[in-house]
């Protein structure tokens, strides 16, 4: 549950601006989209090699964007 202290003279937007940066620090949200389906420790695995080669990749000029 996240808690947003506001003072008794602050605008409602601030205080809702102050909620959704809190809300999007904690990520609550991200959380939820990744509990929705499983993915196998070796698809992740292999996700994160793949998206490390393109990197490489692009830092070597072999691939421009």
């Amino acid at each position: 549950m996240l808690i947003i202290d506001s003072k008794d003279c602050e605008n409602i937007d601030k205080a809702l601006k102050k909620y959704k940066k809190k809300f999007e620090r904690s990520k609550v949200l991200l959380q939820l989209r990744e509990r929705q389906n499983f993915t196998k420790p070796s698809v992740k695995r292999r996700g994160e090699i793949l998206k490390a080669i393109y990197k490489q990749k692009i830092a070597s000029g072999k691939i421009e964007v």
